[in-house]
């Protein structure tokens, strides 16, 4: 339930910000009138297990998520936020305080999409502590201090999410937002600092040191198993920002706080599978031959096949057409997405995944994930690349909460993970 428009954005970013190195798989030519006489094998033997990723870089994505929901399966998913704020403009004029009235602060973000269900979420806002740097790196583990006060007044921190209908603000009618309003007093305080005769308003680098940023976070503790859902926020669109409302002599005025691209900004997210079938399979790959699993920000699914060192030397791969059928109900919430990132390791003791160079495209008639890995076949077959496992990924696995039950080898259900690999000799 992402916008088009975002999902174009978001495939980029889902891409090129999980750091995975580019790797030349196989430069064969194929001439595909060959495939009439090529050779097929479908007896492969796929050991399917699932993985845990514990170093997510998750800073600067096209798009934070926010909120939580407890997943059946997975367990608990909790994202949440930390960002800068910037100046819409230096030295703002807001001439005598004390006539100022304010009518409200309030946090804007735009939402470009969701997963699960929009129930109401309790919202809570910090302010940092600790400052954030676009030159640092952070991860969906990191975090930075806070002070002990929530900016949110208990009035107005449950919100049930409405990403579909336009927010109408001052008459005028905008894409759907998620608003959170805040203690006007904090409002009060920037605007009496601004007018103090500091330099604190002079510079964005000046008000950073002031105002270090917000963490952003939902307080949900007493969510139930298929409640909530995870956000997905466009914090760089110009509506996501946090604005002071307020009336000076009588008349209606505004000032913006930006977040944009020029602020260090990253999700959090805490997954606890404590208890779930997950949790079992992680800890024994074994298990995952019935089935496996994979979750942005936390899980990957691996796919090992033997056999390939079993294939002649001296041929050339046509095709090799991995499926892997999933575990889906038409119209529950918890779809998998349209597309899996797939990559392998370099050699058998590095940490660090390269992309194969092709998607894996969901089949949502036949429930499965097809995937064409012929350059990676060949590569192994040339000696290119060592046998390591296949890797698959949600492919938004930095900035959203798709999640996918995969069949195992061993499962009880019709359809099982399955290669094939047509090839000629030479």
């Amino acid at each position: 339930m992402i916008r088009t428009f975002a999902l174009i954005a978001l495939c980029f970013v889902g891409l090129v910000s999980c750091k995975k190195k580019e790797y030349a798989l196989g430069s064969d030519v194929i001439d595909s009138s060959t495939l009439l006489n090529g050779t097929s094998v479908d007896t492969f033997t796929l050991q399917t297990y699932s993985i845990q990723e514990d170093t997510v870089i998750s800073d600067n994505a096209a798009n934070v998520v926010l909120g939580s929901y407890i997943d059946p399966v997975f367990g608990l998913y909790d994202a949440s936020v930390y960002t800068q704020l910037r100046l819409a403009g230096v030295d703002p004029n807001f001439a005598d305080p004390s006539e100022i009235v304010i009518d409200s602060f309030v946090l804007a973000l735009e939402y470009v999409g969701y997963y699960g269900d929009l129930d109401p979420q309790t919202f809570e806002v910090y302010e940092l502590q600790e400052s954030l740097s676009l030159d640092s790196t952070y991860y969906s583990f990191s975090s930075a201090s806070t002070n002990a006060t929530n900016l949110v007044p208990s009035a107005n921190a449950t919100i049930t999410p409405n990403t579909s209908s336009p927010t109408i603000v001052d008459g005028d009618s905008l894409a759907p937002q998620l608003r959170i309003y805040l203690d006007t007093n904090v409002a009060r305080n920037l605007i009496v600092e601004a007018t103090s005769g500091s330099t604190t308003f002079s510079s964005n680098e000046a008000f950073l040191e002031f105002f270090k940023g917000l963490h952003i976070r939902t307080n949900n503790s007493s969510q139930l198993i298929g409640e909530g859902a995870a956000l997905y926020i466009d914090i760089n669109d110009p509506s996501s920002k946090a604005t002071i409302y307020f009336k000076q002599n009588g008349e209606a005025t505004s000032y913006d706080f930006l977040m944009n691209s020029d602020c260090a900004d990253f999700t959090h997210v805490d997954l606890d599978a404590a208890g779930t079938i997950v949790d079992e399979v992680l800890a024994d790959s074994i298990l995952g031959q019935d089935e496996f699993y994979a979750q942005a920000f936390g899980t990957r699914s691996a796919i090992s096949i033997p056999g390939l060192l079993d294939l002649p030397e001296n041929i050339i791969i046509h095709r090799a057409d991995l499926s892997l059928p999933v575990q889906f109900q038409t119209g529950y919430k918890y779809q998998p997405g349209n597309n899996i990132s797939v990559a392998t390791y370099l050699d058998s003791s590095s940490s660090q995944l390269a992309n194969v160079g092709v998607l894996g495209v969901y089949n949502s008639l036949d429930k499965n994930f097809n995937i064409n890995i012929r350059e990676y076949v060949q590569s192994v077959v040339n000696k290119e690349l060592p046998l390591t496992e296949l890797v698959v990924s949600p492919l938004y696995f930095i900035n959203s909460a798709e999640r996918i039950v995969f069949n195992g080898s061993n499962t009880i259900n019709k359809m099982k993970p399955k290669l094939t690999v047509t090839y000629t000799s030479y």
